[in-house]
This record gives C-alpha cells, structure tokens and sequence, in this order.
C-alpha cells in the first residue's frame, strides 16, 4: 500500500503533462494531485491502526455470514408484516387484528415464527405502517397513496414525513347496475350449487385451506355468492400471481407489438450488444425468457419485502437457456414485460394503464402497487375483491369487448390462451401469463385460469359461458382443487 501511495502523485504529474496548456484543467490536476496525496495519507494512517486492532475485531467468516442472514430474515420479514398490515388496514378496511390472524398466519416458513414477534406501529391518519426489527436500522415502512395503494420503503430508509389528509374508508357498493356497479344482484344458487359452495369453504376442496370468498357467473349474471366472515363484496384482498394476467391483460390494452424486443433500458449497453436485448415480450408473457433465476417459481422476497426495486433486481439476471427453448415460471419475466410498458409507453401513459383498465370495466375496488421508483410490481402485488376478479373474467370472456366497446384488441384473448414454445411440467398448460386447462383436468378444452398463491383463482369456462372466482388465504402447504370445484359447480344443476 505504501508503494501505491507513492506512485499516485507520479501518476497526477504525467497527466498535467498530458494536459497541454490549459491552466483550466493544470489547476484542476495540481489541486486533484494534493488532495490524493493528503487522502492517501489518511488510508494509510487508518489501515496500520486496523491492522494493529485486528486481533480484537475478528470475527470467523462464518459468524458473519449467520448475522448477516438472520438480520437480512428480519428485515423482510418486517417488511412482509408492513406490507400486509397496510394494505389490510388502508385497502380492504380490515383491522390489524384480523390481518395477524389471516394473511399473517401459515406465511413462508422462514418468516412465519418471526413476524409474530414483530412490533408494529399503525399510523392511520398518515396512512403509514412501520414494523420495528433492528436496534440499529430505521423500522420498515410502508406508506399508503390514494391511487396507488401502499409502497415499501428500502431497509434502512428514513421515516417518511407524516401527511395532513387521513386515508379515507374503503369505497362500498357502486350504485351503477351489474357489471359496471353493484345494484340488481341477486345471485339465486340451485340447491346443488348452494351445497358445491358451501363446500368451498368447509375444506372440501383442499384440507387446511381457508376461503374468503366466491363469485360465480353465468351468461354474466352473478348466479352464487358467499363471503367468510369479515369479508364481502367490497373487502379487498392481494392477488398473488393474478396479477401476472391483469398485466398480460395491460399489454394488450397498451397496443404494443409483443413480437418485438422487450423495451428494457438497462440492458442497452453502449457499444456492446446485451443477448438479453433479443428477448420479445412474447417470451416473457409466456414465461420462456431464458433468463436465470434463483429459484424455482422464481421467488423475489427482495422486491414484494425488501423494498429493492424492479430495475434493481429483476433486470439484472443473465440468460441460462437461449429464449424460446425452455418454460420457467418466473416473477421477474413478468415484472420486465411492465418495465417494458414503462419505457414504450412513458410515465404518464404507463401509471395511467392499469387505472384506465379498472375504471373501463368498474373495478373500483382494485389498485396495482408499485415500488418505491414506481415501477410496477406486476407479478403479484395489485388488491382486489371478488367481484372486481368476477368482472374481469367475464370481459376475458367476452375477447376484451365491454359494454358494447372494444378495448383489447380483437383475438387478444385467443393469444393469451394459446400455448406456444415450450410448456411446464404438469399436466395444466400455459398461454400468455395465463394457466390452461381441459379434459385432463376435467373440464370443457379451452378453459382457462388466472392463479395466485393462498388460493386466488379467476376460472373461465367459455363452452359454459362460466367465469369461477375463488379467493382464499390458504395457510402453508394447503391447496385449494379449483378443477373440481369448477366440474362439480358444472355439474350442478
């Protein structure tokens, strides 16, 4: 290091002598040569009183590392309860008590016995949550937004300055008639399909798991509905990976080409060709990117927990396949086709998006979250009830036709039920970030489904002319059987 230090003010001299005659840029090195040299000193200085404590400060690399993971695990699991506890609270009008109850309970492993522990603090005239986890590092916040519902801030980030204007109630019925509002529905079950329901949420359809609500539509009447305690119409909960089809939903909406390259900026690399840059948006809605991820399912905790934001994260991963040549279910190949939108379209055109579809069909009970650069967190983090799901299943039912307009262009939906490239490894199918079904599952070919972790399906059966909305908060390893709940509710009279 000493040698180093010696060799920066030689180095500085050959450059004013590179410089030529500018007394501009002569003066800028002579000053730049004296401040390396004064800073190099202090290196120095610093490092020879580390390298005489270091005994003292040493900790084996193993420690390190086991500190830094459990440290990391409590960030994000406060993360998670901030996150959770705001949108119960500021979304669905739920109480803190009855979102530890649910939505916190039976959560991933590694934070389920952590988040328990967690102290909150619920601000509701600020419409902030923030969850305290280290003795050293601000508390995780997450601060809620008419419009765009709640954001999390970063681990570490400092406390957001507190608002004037209190979050208002959760809107209740929309006065409009079905499907555009909430007036003249009177659902009217057959006996058969009463009981089909009933068994839905008595765990017929999956042992441990735990139904909120559901909606049943036939011919676009709502012909069945229930909701658990504490829930109904107008309580909204996450939709999980619903969202990857409301954002394939919002492609087709934007009129963009999903035949050309996906519009990613950061992997423009001037003067030297990125491959990812050859990946369409067609790949990724089809979730064929080649892209590697760290796991299977492709679990992003960084991003729906941590605060990191999707041109951080999801951007930053290398290819592993050629696209196109194998099916890997990932968050990040969805999250980059909305960073797509956002480029192509711009800012205002891409916020506007997703409130331009909501409004169109009147699912006023329903936002798509962001994080904190405003980037859409399209796989998963958007809120919604029931009968807003209900309403666009019924519009995928219709090819994208609503209210006599057409808003997603003609033969959208035949795309984003078509499989093409490769498929996963199980028996249903995959479209254009939607889930295929039919006589292997047994129900009608052509059937297909939006699906979301803890149970939140959107079936549509079109030889029916059925849309099926169940949303759950299944706890662990609980699985909900929306096939044979759809075949029994078809076989009900």
């Amino acid at each position: 290091m000493i040698a180093a230090a010696a060799k920066f003010p030689r180095i500085v001299d050959r450059t004013i002598l590179r410089s030529g005659n500018d007394p501009t840029n002569i003066s800028l090195l002579r000053a730049t040569r004296g401040g390396m040299v004064a800073a190099m000193r202090r290196t120095l200085a610093l490092s020879a009183l580390l390298c005489l404590t270091a005994p003292a400060l040493a900790q084996s690399p193993q420690s390190v590392r086991a500190d830094d993971r459990a440290n990391y695990v409590r960030a994000i699991a406060a993360g998670y309860k901030a996150a959770f506890l705001c949108g119960g609270i500021f979304n669905a009008g739920r109480t803190e008590r009855q979102v530890e109850a649910l939505e916190l309970k039976g959560i991933y492993p590694e934070y389920d016995q952590i988040v328990p522990t967690l102290s909150a603090q619920v601000d509701r005239r600020a419409g902030t949550v923030s969850v305290a986890f280290d003795r050293q590092l601000t508390p995780r916040l997450a601060v809620w937004t008419a419009g765009k519902g709640c954001t999390l801030a970063p681990i570490g980030a400092p406390a957001a300055a507190h608002r004037s204007v209190a979050p208002p109630p959760v809107a209740g019925p929309d006065p409009r008639a079905w499907p555009l509002g909430d007036a003249g529905i009177a659902p009217r079950p057959s006996d058969a399909m009463a009981r089909v329901v009933d068994r839905a949420f008595d765990g017929g359809y999956g042992r441990g798991s735990e139904t909120l609500g559901i909606v049943v539509l036939r011919d676009g009447r709502v012909v069945a509905e229930r909701y658990r305690d504490g829930f109904g119409p107008f309580v909204a909960n996450r939709t999980w990976s619903v969202a990857k089809s409301i954002t394939g939903t919002l492609v087709g909406l934007s009129g963009v080409d999903v035949r050309c390259p996906a519009d990613i900026p950061e992997w423009r690399i001037r003067h030297r060709a990125d491959p990812r840059a050859a990946i369409t948006l067609d790949k990724l809605l089809r979730m064929a990117s080649g892209l590697h991820s760290d796991t299977a399912g492709n679990r992003t905790d960084a991003i729906y927990f941590g605060g990191t934001t999707v041109t951080e994260q999801a951007t930053s991963w290398p290819l592993s396949s050629r696209p196109g040549e194998r099916f890997r279910y990932a968050n990040n190949d969805i999250m980059l086709a909305a960073r797509s939108l956002r480029a192509t379209l711009g800012d205002a055109r891409y916020r506007a998006l997703p409130a331009r579809l909501f409004t169109a069909l009147g699912m006023r009970h329903t936002v798509a979250q962001s994080d904190w650069q405003d980037n859409l967190i399209a796989s998963s983090d958007m809120w919604t009830t029931a009968r807003d799901l209900a309403r666009l299943g019924q519009f995928w039912l219709q090819d994208g036709l609503w209210q006599g307009r057409r808003l997603l262009p003609a033969g959208w939906m035949r795309y984003m039920t078509t499989p093409a490239g490769p498929q996963p490894d199980r028996s249903e199918g995959y479209g254009a970030s939607i889930w295929l079904f039919g006589a292997a599952q047994g129900l009608p070919d052509g059937s297909y489904s939006a699906q979301g972790n803890r149970g939140q399906y959107v079936m549509v059966v079109p030889s029916q002319r059925l849309v099926v909305v169940r949303r759950g908060e299944d706890p662990g390893s609980a699985r909900f059987d929306v096939a044979r709940f759809t075949a029994d509710l078809i076989a009900a009279p």
